[in-house]
């Protein structure tokens, strides 16, 4: 199993390997200035502060507003990445991977730098960039500036010049990173008017507000070749025939929907995230779990935040564009229409996208490629995400099965049919796979 070299094996990786290497060489072979001294490597630092900024991201962008379920990829993705490169990655930064993205500031290889600061700091700076007052009440925009300065306090015993420039690279950081985001295409996109083609066998909007996201699929993606070899091919075609393979799929749907056991509709709404977290936020939460049961350094934290936005904000790219290509009609359309049973709803309210292939499991099956790059096989872990609304936790070994009940859930509720889903975790894979194979490839020692 494929897993990123620059993470620590035990106390010594190739992280604190490549800083020794650094102490020796300016130690010989450099004009020390008076006082100079090797920083320590990110490795040496506690997750403290990725996990306090992760868990007020998750809890702000709940209440966020403007933002569709599958835009807080957006944010989680270039938050992850903000921290990732203000922990100066050095020879193991994947700046030159990051589609359309070049010049990021750097750090001054001759001064030391506190690497939880520049963290904090840049995680303030971005957080402020994504949301303003439009998106957040006055309470949680605050919360960002309260944050920072608590996590400030904790590092008052570092010296004052060594906080200031930790603090400007952690902001420079988060700043190219923002405005690199705002050249993606989605503030464009999606603002952009549709209208729903009409037509034999089409999807029909099941809700009388716009459709959600249309032209999501022209976004740039974070890693250019994210969606290579993707397509999840063309869905069963539409048919109204009782003995055809469309009818049998919706059919499958409609008879289950009527004897679903407890665990069954429990799976539904652990995974309806929407209200709450969001399928993203819900994702980071997960994340969040496993660098804590992991006990992940700072360095592990980072770099597991990254590359799970970049899966999901990348996988979110693609299902949409495929969605709007097939534009498959929703069960709840042809159980009513076609079926004819106009009584008949799912668990809870079908999302106003087309049907084919399923977000969920698109979107959770890259995801869980990259969590399973970052910690293997982590099992079994526990989610706890919506233990705040008394829901049942649910406990997998893998973050493979975590995907595949994610995916699966979207049967159960009613919203997809099980031929969509399994095509959503197939593509989803690929995405998360293709995301994997190319940064892993600037890793040192990588073959």
């Amino acid at each position: 199993m494929k897993q990123f070299l620059f993470w620590p094996k035990g106390r010594l990786g190739v992280y604190n390997l490549m800083y020794v290497i650094m102490a020796v060489v300016c130690f010989t072979g450099c004009r020390r200035e008076p006082g100079f001294h090797v920083d320590l490597p990110p490795s040496f630092y506690s997750a403290d502060v990725i996990d306090k900024w992760m868990t007020l991201e998750i809890r702000i962008y709940k209440n966020a507003t403007g933002f569709g379920n599958g835009g807080f990829a957006r944010p989680f993705a270039y938050s992850g990445i903000s921290a990732y490169e203000s922990i100066d990655p050095g020879l193991l930064s994947w700046k030159h991977k990051y589609n359309g993205l070049s010049g990021l500031p750097e750090t001054d290889p001759f001064k030391k730098y506190n690497w939880p600061a520049s963290v904090n700091a840049s995680l303030a700076e971005i957080n402020r960039g994504f949301f303003t007052t439009a998106n957040l009440d006055a309470t949680d925009l605050a919360a960002i500036d309260s944050l920072e300065n608590a996590l400030n306090l904790g590092f008052s015993g570092e010296k004052a010049d060594v906080l200031s420039r930790s603090v400007v690279f952690g902001k420079s950081i988060a700043d190219a990173i923002f405005a690199w985001a705002q050249t993606d295409g989605f503030t464009q996109n999606n603002a952009m008017p549709y209208t729903p083609p009409i037509g034999f066998g089409l999807w029909v909007p099941t809700s009388p507000t716009p459709p959600i996201a249309p032209f999501w699929g022209n976004d740039r993606r974070i890693i250019a070749n994210s969606g290579d070899n993707d397509a999840p091919g063309a869905p069963i075609p539409y048919s109204e025939d009782p003995g055809s393979d469309f009818y049998k799929q919706v059919n499958d749907l409609y008879q289950a929907s009527k004897v679903l056991t407890t665990d069954q509709k429990n799976q539904a709404l652990f995974w309806r995230d929407v209200p709450g977290v969001s399928t993203p936020g819900h994702w980071m939460s997960i994340t969040q779990q496993a660098i804590r049961q992991s006990h992940s350094r700072l360095d592990k934290a980072a770099g597991a935040y990254a590359l799970t936005g970049i899966c999901l904000n990348d996988a979110v790219i693609s299902v949409f564009h495929y969605k709007y290509i097939y534009l498959n009609v929703r069960p709840i359309t042809y159980i009513h229409n076609v079926i004819g049973d106009p009584s008949w709803a799912p668990q809870f309210t079908t999302p106003n996208h087309p049907e084919y292939p399923a977000a969920h499991a698109y979107i959770s099956s890259a995801a869980a490629e990259g969590l399973t790059a970052a910690f293997g096989d982590i099992g079994p872990l526990t989610d706890h995400t919506w233990d705040y609304l008394g829901f049942p936790a649910r406990t997998f070994n893998t973050f493979r099965e975590f995907a595949l009940d994610a995916g699966n859930s979207r049967f159960y509720a009613g919203i997809h049919y099980q031929p969509s889903i399994d095509a959503g975790l197939k593509s989803g894979t690929n995405v998360g796979d293709n995301i994997v194979s190319s940064l892993s490839r600037f890793n040192p020692g990588e073959k």
